[in-house]
């Protein structure tokens, strides 16, 4: 496949305008003038959209452990205080003078240095001292001072003087660290397992450009897979044996190598994020990703979040050069332990032990005498959270509810609790490991790898080789003609395939046989049915297919084995 990608701008503005006039992807609101960092997906790029998802929800929930879930866009302020985006979810942003355009800093100066994301505001301004870098509208160098811009869209929760702020969620996970509570319970107290969910996020962004690849509301797909960190889990790697993956760690540079010996080498820092690597691996090789556009880049140590213990992403090359599409971290503990800080709500599991030992108890426990008479009916939430407090807290010390009321726990509401007893396990916080897709710049890599061009009697000839795991639509069903009973025999096999196959399939009758297949490849249908004259003698169909153009002709038997075979929809294997 990959002689096929020039990735020049000649060729990415013939793409952009197969995708808004075939209507894949088109500039949202365009009869108002459209809204930069938003797009619709039309009436074949919804399908392509919805096989994509479809997919990726099969090919994680496949694994056993993962159970699917579906939390609120909108998502009160507590939640993501408790998370840090409320103080550490922005960028950095910066005007232009003269024709008063926002840009985000870092992207004016990625070209001439690395990991310009990871620069603080400081070390920014020196680098537009250094560089000068040119507004990308009007060309001027003559800039703002660069400050920061929190990205989440502000909204209340409520009217009136009930109303409570809130935001518009920026990612998915938060839902399904709230959740876990609920999640263990569901998976009996057995770890591991993991929770998935598809669905929109919402970032502010400065300055959205290139398409797709930077938006104002996205899709994205997340998976939360909880460990017992005391644990060495073991993966069955020998599926990828025979791979070298494109692989840029921290350490080693740029390598071809296998997952296996990446891990035992330790470039990659944990098995259970180089199982998620291989897997992520298969599913974008399933949608039709190239795979000799396809790497994993280790965050530097500078990139990473605090709590981080290690992260991949999956670079994807395009039209735009190399595009982060899929970050596998290791999050240890810190989104449990956040969330049970801010609520008092235990977010533990218990790990039993072979046979109970003797153990040092110290800690505090709630003064039942006195809390309860305090606290009325944040009995139960301030118990639990001065069971989390350690040692070295003073007192008095304020605890801030889920509905924003400050409590202030005293000293005569607690006990100090230390004895040695004998106990048969003990209560720990899971580490997370997550892989997180951004499903628009996905979809874009799939459009972009799989989109062709052919010289054809003098003009350029386009279409898509999707795969039929996420063609759009499985099959066309043309009369030749729309008389002679041809287009009743065409219905009928049309309405076969859509209803008692559960296929997506299209009727074309309009105009030259020529032009119809031409208007399928370009919307990539890998299959076209052609009803004759010869069909209404004998029932036979002339088949022909997206990629070489080859025809042939089938009984109906033989079609049937064709949809039989479609519709098993089998992911590839290595």
């Amino acid at each position: 496949m990959s002689e096929h990608l020039p990735f020049d701008e000649e060729r990415l503005d013939r793409l952009q305008s197969v995708l808004k006039q075939r209507g894949l992807i088109i500039p949202a609101f365009e009869i108002h003038g459209g809204s930069k960092g938003l797009y619709d997906f039309g009436p074949v790029g919804g399908r392509l959209r919805s096989k994509i998802q479809s997919r990726w929800l099969h090919h994680w929930l496949s694994q056993g452990d993962i159970v699917e879930i579906a939390c609120p866009t909108v998502t009160p302020y507590s939640v993501l205080e408790a998370s840090g985006h409320v103080d550490e979810f922005t960028d950095f942003m910066v005007d232009c003078l003269s024709c008063e355009e926002s840009s985000r800093a870092d992207s004016l100066i990625e070209d001439n240095i690395e990991n310009a994301d990871a620069l603080n505001d400081e070390d920014l301004g020196k680098a537009f001292e250094q560089f000068n870098p040119p507004c990308p509208d009007c060309g001027q160098s003559t800039w703002s001072k660069i400050r920061p811009q929190n990205l989440m869209f502000n909204t209340n929760i409520g009217v009136g003087k009930s109303g409570k702020p809130g935001f518009l969620r920026p990612e998915t996970a938060q839902g399904m660290f709230t959740l876990f509570p609920k999640l263990i319970r569901h998976f009996r107290d057995k770890l591991p397992f993991g929770a998935v969910q598809i669905g929109k996020g919402y970032r502010n962004e400065i300055s959205p450009r290139q398409g797709m690849i930077r938006l104002r509301e996205f899709n994205m797909a997340e998976l939360e897979y909880f460990i017992d960190p005391s644990i060495e889990y073991e993966y069955d790697f020998s599926k990828w044996d025979g791979y070298n993956f494109s692989l840029i760690s921290e350490t080693g540079g740029e390598q071809n190598i296998s997952i296996s010996t990446a891990l035992q080498q330790g470039l990659i820092r944990h098995p259970t994020v180089a199982y998620f690597m291989a897997r992520t691996y298969d599913f974008l090789i399933s949608i039709g990703i190239d795979s000799a556009y396809l790497r994993f880049r280790q965050h530097h140590i500078s990139e990473m979040a605090h709590y981080a213990q290690d992260c991949w992403d999956v670079e994807l090359l395009g039209s735009y050069g190399w595009v982060e599409c899929v970050g596998i971290a290791h999050r240890g503990c810190y989104d449990l332990e956040a969330h049970e800080k801010h609520t008092g709500r235990q977010m533990k599991a218990r790990r039993e032990y072979n046979e109970p030992v003797m153990k040092e108890i110290d800690g505090w426990v709630p003064n039942a005498s006195t809390v309860g008479p305090t606290f009325r009916q944040h009995t139960k939430i301030v118990s639990d959270y001065i069971q989390t407090l350690p040692l070295e807290i003073q007192f008095p010390h304020e605890f801030k509810t889920a509905d924003g009321e400050i409590l202030l726990i005293l000293e005569e509401h607690v006990n100090r609790d230390k004895r040695v007893e004998k106990v048969s396990g003990e209560w720990f916080t899971p580490h997370v490991v997550e892989p997180a897709f951004g499903i628009d710049r996905i979809i874009w890599h799939v459009l972009d790898h799989n989109y062709h061009e052919v010289e054809k009697s003098g003009e350029l000839y386009t279409y898509f080789r999707f795969k039929n795991t996420v063609s759009p639509v499985d099959f066309a069903v043309l009369p030749l003609f729309e008389k002679d009973g041809m287009d009743i025999f065409a219905k009928e096999i049309f309405s076969n395939i859509s209803h008692r196959f559960g296929m997506f399939a299209i009727y074309d009758g309009g105009g030259s046989i020529g032009k119809r297949y031409a208007r399928a490849d370009e919307i990539g249908i890998p299959y076209c049915l052609t009803i004759d004259h010869q069909s209404l003698e004998d029932g036979t169909f002339t088949l022909r297919y997206r990629d070489d153009a080859r025809q042939e002709r089938i009984t109906k038997d033989q079609l049937i084995h064709i949809l039989q075979e479609f519709n098993q929809n089998i992911e590839p294997i290595l």
